[in-house]
């Protein structure tokens, strides 16, 4: 499967890809009047970067003790009853006068919910399309979210200017219900992937396996760590250009949209081994220009180009779905998903708590540096593993 009308053709890809969208659209808006709300309020870079991406550490909540839901329950009920979940969450966001522990015990339960959302999601898409087809309906996904980003935040910040941040979460949370809406009506009905009752238990077990593969540890870390400290830098756009963040982040969506049209549809199948290291030193090298505090125009360059290298993350995908076997291909996709997440929400409270101490600047380079050292380091052990097959898996 090469081509987009024959991805646009496979039953059941377009309502998955709408329903990814109307969330990823609900995220984005809600995501940024919720960090903007928090900094007004609290005038803190950490609690902004926390509002919005603090619900990506509640993710290792899930990814540890829920995921073995995502292969034991109906694809269909648990995309419709997640988005329903985010929907009243994220209302419940835009009460006056909500406390903040209560803001984000809100937004820590949303993550939780993602995580096993996530590879529900991510385990139907490898169910519905045939092995050779999951990278380009995976990339196509992530094309959507970069062009749904640009105009997300582009038009939330024109919604927080019109509506105020409260008001904007409202516009997210009717998006999080058109969701619900999109995935129960046009998913159908599918059994689980996998026999017996979801479990922490069951959960730890097929981690346990899912890590116990050399090379598919060196994989799961060079997903999560480089794009996460990347991410953290992201996490700054607010106090770093109060008045500008939302064409800083449609920038760094723009850049992302151009990386995952390249790698997922132009790049031939014998260079894809060889170039996600490179595209992760792209993703983090140019963050390092601010250091010398460049003009806007120069940033927003930095930023897109910069953004190109998150192709790196479908490249390694499809690496790991190579040496995973189809009954955990839900919780090795969530295992990923949600430790990527929760890496980006370990990277924005480290990239607020330097910017409170330093300076958003600082935080920034400090996050790139450490990017490109996990980058070089993780990626030379990753090299020098022999390719390895899943065979051993079946012992366990």
């Amino acid at each position: 499967m090469r081509t987009y009308r024959e991805l646009f053709r496979a039953p059941e890809y377009t309502p998955l890809f709408a329903t990814s969208s109307a969330q990823l659209a609900a995220l984005t808006v809600s995501g940024l009047a919720l960090g903007t709300l928090v900094f007004d309020r609290t005038g803190s870079p950490l609690l902004a970067a926390l509002g919005m991406f603090g619900g990506s550490l509640a993710q290792v909540i899930g990814a540890t003790a829920l995921m073995s839901a995502a292969d034991r329950l109906p694809p269909r009920a648990a995309l419709s009853l997640s988005a329903l979940v985010f929907a009243l969450g994220t209302a419940a966001l835009a009460i006056p006068g909500l406390p903040l522990w209560a803001l984000f015990a809100i937004v820590l339960g949303e993550g939780a919910v993602a995580a096993v959302a996530g590879g529900v999601r991510f385990g139907l898409l490898n169910e519905i399309l045939p092995r050779d087809g999951y990278l380009l309906g995976r990339s196509v996904l992530n094309m959507c979210n970069g062009m749904v980003q640009v105009v997300g935040f582009s038009l939330g910040a024109v919604l927080v200017a019109a509506l105020s941040a409260r008001g904007t979460l409202l516009v997210g949370a009717g998006l999080y219900l058109l969701a619900a809406v999109v995935a129960r009506c046009g998913l159908t009905r599918r059994p689980p992937r996998a026999a017996g009752r979801p479990s922490v238990a069951e959960t730890w077990r097929n981690n346990s396996l899912l890590w116990s593969v050399k090379q598919r540890r060196y994989l799961y870390v060079v997903l999560w760590v480089p794009n996460g400290l990347i991410v953290g830098c992201e996490s700054l756009f607010i106090p770093l250009q109060p008045d500008h963040a939302g064409l800083l982040f449609a920038f760094a969506a723009l850049g992302m949209l151009l990386g995952d049209v390249l790698g997922g549809r132009f790049v031939p199948s014998a260079w894809r081994r060889r170039l996600g290291h490179p595209m992760q030193l792209l993703l983090a090298v140019p963050y390092l220009l601010f250091a010398v505090h460049p003009p806007l125009p120069v940033a927003l360059a930095v930023i897109g180009i910069a953004s190109i290298g998150y192709s790196a993350t479908l490249l390694f995908q499809e690496r790991l779905m190579a040496i995973t076997p189809p009954e955990l291909s839900g919780q090795a996709l969530g295992l990923h998903s949600s430790g990527m997440v929760a890496m980006q929400g370990v990277a924005a409270s480290l990239a607020g708590g330097i910017a409170q101490v330093t300076s958003p600047t600082a935080a920034i380079v400090f996050l790139a540096g450490a990017s490109i050292t996990v980058t070089l380091v993780v990626g030379a052990g990753l090299r020098a593993t022999s390719p390895e097959t899943v065979v051993a898996t079946a012992e366990a």
